[in-house]
């Protein structure tokens, strides 16, 4: 399975250029599409979603032409956006029963056999009788993935997914994502750096609706191997180090001291010690290097 984007661009009518003449290849697995706020993360998935149009370039997917024959993707397509409403008055079931059959499953024993499944799969299946308005966050984000998969999509696309939730309902979020998404292509869009590291088995970095880099979490650190640097300081001695080297990140401890990260080739100076390079690291250096 590949999903394929060339030269694809989109500026909306403010004048802002949302992607900006992106490339990228996309196999099977877990795809990791990490960025912040604002880099144009979402308007790349609405566009492979069908749900807008670019000004130019092109998107295949195995042998579908997605801006030609949207309807074809859209059969093989599970789509879960930012933020989603729900029915606040039907049960998980009931609302499955209804976007399955939205989805064109018209044997109503095949629709329960479908529904039974993907309640099982996201672990709503003790909670199918209650109202999904009640979920939690971390349940309204499973079902979510249980509505995505009624039609056995080839292709998932998640925006944002765990932004909001807590550390429990995150990891089972992302457990469950884990399990639907050895057989098809998902695109994991998200700006928390932990969420691509836990999950992805490649990666691209996103920033002005461009891609600054695409690797693998492994490759990107491994790359980096002797070249971070930390150091603790006090404070006030912050300003001082930003002007002399290339800071990546600063962390308060506990006794109000900064521990600070710094990229270089070579030891900054003899009270800097080597760290192990972190994902987090890749992701500032491609970041700062875009602003440079």
């Amino acid at each position: 399975m590949k999903l394929l984007i060339k030269n694809l661009t989109k500026t909306y009518t403010n004048g802002v250029k949302a992607i900006d003449n992106l490339n990228l290849e996309i196999g099977t697995g877990m795809f990791g599409l990490l960025g912040p706020n604002g880099a144009g993360k979402s308007s790349l998935m609405r566009t492979i979603a069908t749900l807008q149009s670019p000004d130019s370039g092109s998107i295949t997917f195995n042998d579908i032409n997605v801006l030609e024959h949207k309807i074809e993707l859209r059969k093989v397509l599970g789509y879960l956006p930012q933020s989603f409403g729900v029915y606040p008055k039907m049960s998980a079931q009931d609302l499955l029963d209804y976007f399955a059959t939205l989805k064109g499953i018209a044997s109503k024993s095949d629709r329960k056999k479908i529904i039974t499944k993907v309640l099982e799969i996201t672990n709503l299946y003790d909670v199918r009788k209650k109202n999904v308005a009640g979920y939690s966050g971390g349940m309204k984000q499973r079902f979510g993935i249980a509505q995505l998969l009624l039609n056995n999509p080839k292709l998932i696309i998640v925006d944002e997914p765990t932004a909001g939730l807590d550390p429990a309902e995150r990891h089972r979020f992302l457990n469950v994502l884990r399990e639907v998404g050895t057989n098809c292509t998902v695109i994991f869009s998200t700006h928390i750096v932990e969420d691509v590291k836990e999950l992805c088995n490649e990666m691209a970095i996103l920033n002005g609706g461009r891609i600054l880099k695409q690797t693998t979490p492994t490759e990107a650190t491994k790359e980096l191997e002797n070249q971070i640097w930390t150091k603790i300081i006090k404070r006030d001695e912050l300003e001082t180090i930003e002007a002399s080297y290339n800071v990546l990140s600063s962390s308060y401890n506990q006794d109000n001291t900064l521990n600070v990260r710094v990229h270089e080739l070579e030891q900054p100076s003899d009270d800097f010690k080597l760290a192990s390079p972190q994902l987090d690291d890749v992701y500032f250096i491609a970041l700062k290097s875009d602003q440079a």
